[in-house]
């Protein structure tokens, strides 16, 4: 059974409502990703395009001869992936409102696998709400700290 999930770009222009039939996710490697990510891998959830609904159509960037990446031009948000003759393709979990309900059930790309950044157990970890020079200059700009 499909249920709708939301998502869009950081600065709200292109949003889309899309139709999702599982929780199933993954993480692609491949250079082509990291290249226009500019991570180390990049977490995508496959959708079919017919159940992909934009409120405002993304720019595309033809990434390859074989394939192109919905984003927005005005902030620079990478929302997916896709193969013109395919009829899927990828959104970006973190251009999902909440990209919580998602799990990695496999890698792709592993070629290119950065195994360090895989399994990160074990190293410190810190709250932005908690470091004081980023809660001071959200402060300082806005008057209180981001939702």
């Amino acid at each position: 059974m499909s249920r709708e999930a939301t998502g869009g770009c950081a600065c709200g222009r292109v949003r889309y409502r899309v139709a999702i039939d599982s929780d199933e996710a993954y993480l692609c490697h491949c250079r082509m990703c990291q290249r226009a990510t500019g991570g180390v891998s990049i977490a995508f959830k496959n959708v079919k395009k017919e159940a992909v609904s934009w409120e405002h159509e993304p720019d595309w960037y033809k990434s390859s001869p074989i394939a192109q990446r919905p984003y927005c031009g005005e902030c620079g948000t990478s929302l997916g992936f896709a193969f013109p003759d395919s009829d899927n393709m990828d959104l970006t979990i973190g251009s999902f409102d909440d990209p919580s309900c998602f799990r990695p059930k496999h890698h792709f790309g592993a070629e290119s696998m950065h195994r360090a950044w895989i399994n990160t157990e074990g190293l410190p970890e810190y709250r932005t709400d908690q470091y004081k020079p980023l809660t001071d200059r959200w402060i300082k700009a806005t008057g209180k700290l981001p939702d």
